[in-house]
């Protein structure tokens, strides 16, 4: 078994620890603060003002430990560039939010037209230069694969958006969105090492950066990753899944995403046709604090679901 992962994964912890402290002072003079929507928890309120933008951290983190380990590795750089250029639409975001100091940046319809020029590309890229494949990795049928030839483009991008939008929503707790996303960046380590990819090494860099951002993230968090953190954690998630070529795996290890993204859904149409609520809140991790659970249980939580989802997910490889 391959272990040339654990020294990226340590040492990325120890910087990614060490630009913390020195990242949130500027942050704070710079009055990064997140605007806290109005009709969101009330127990939300303490947290207006709170450095946002904090994703730059563990951002800065992968990179330095991907210049140092991957720069010759073809794989890792195209999922690497995927995520910075996702973050990069988070940071416009969060920068217009600042700048009208409200809870709205970017418009959906920007938002939306700029993910879908970033997925195009790393999937077009990626097919031209080979570091792609239409074939997938169908879950629980073992050896099976299926090849989606044409169909591959627009199904990926699917998942993609989907994917990148779940972890988004997922971001509305002191360190959830990082909890969940690390257990999942150390799922592909387990992954790419069971099907021989040799592409261990990125999701372990992301893995030991996302476990020293809760050092700063978990509650009462110091900093929130925002919309630079959540939208490059979606793109890491959804182009590391198409790089090992299981992106179906994503209804297994990705479910909370799933389930975020699904109750804003129905909430939202059941609205618009009957006039009522079905949740308390959405997304989901809402309901069930205004339901009396601790922010920090749901957390908990919703850690454990994603850790058993991803031994299942392991066990469908």
């Amino acid at each position: 078994m391959s272990t040339n992962w654990i020294i990226p994964l340590m040492l990325t912890f120890v910087i990614t620890a060490i630009i913390g402290p020195r990242l949130l002072p500027i942050l704070k003079r710079l009055k990064f603060g997140q605007h806290v929507r109005d009709d969101g928890p009330q127990t939300h309120l303490k947290k207006q003002g709170t450095p946002t933008m904090g994703g730059v951290i563990f951002i800065i983190g992968i990179v330095i430990a991907a210049f140092i380990w991957g720069r010759q590795n073809g794989e890792m750089l195209i999922v690497l560039l995927t995520m910075l250029s996702f973050g990069i639409i988070g940071f416009l975001d969060d920068w217009l939010k600042i700048k009208k100091r409200q809870s709205e940046g970017l418009s959906a319809r920007q938002k939306f037209g700029l993910q879908v020029i970033v997925a195009l590309a790393y999937l077009f890229i990626g097919l031209k230069t080979k570091l792609l494949t239409t074939v997938i990795i169908i879950p629980f049928v073992y050896g099976y694969e299926l090849n989606l030839g044409l169909f591959f483009i627009p199904i990926m991008l699917v998942v993609i958006l989907g994917t990148v939008n779940g972890v988004n929503l997922t971001d509305g707790l002191d360190g959830l969105a990082t909890s969940v996303t690390s257990v999942i960046s150390f799922f592909f380590v387990l992954a790419a090492i069971i099907l021989e990819t040799n592409q261990e090494l990125m999701p372990a860099i992301v893995t030991g950066a996302l476990i020293a951002f809760l050092l700063y993230n978990t509650y009462p968090a110091k900093v929130f990753m925002g919309d630079t953190g959540s939208l490059a954690l979606g793109g890491f998630v959804a182009a590391m899944a198409i790089s090992l070529r299981i992106p179906l795996f994503i209804l297994l290890f990705g479910v909370i995403y799933l389930i975020e993204s699904l109750s804003v859904i129905i909430q939202v149409g059941y609205y618009k046709k009957h006039k009522k609520r079905i949740f308390k809140m959405a997304p989901i991790h809402h309901h069930f604090e205004l339901s009396g659970m601790a922010e920090t249980q749901v957390v908990t939580y919703f850690t454990i679901i994603t850790v058993i989802m991803s031994l299942v997910a392991l066990l469908a490889i």
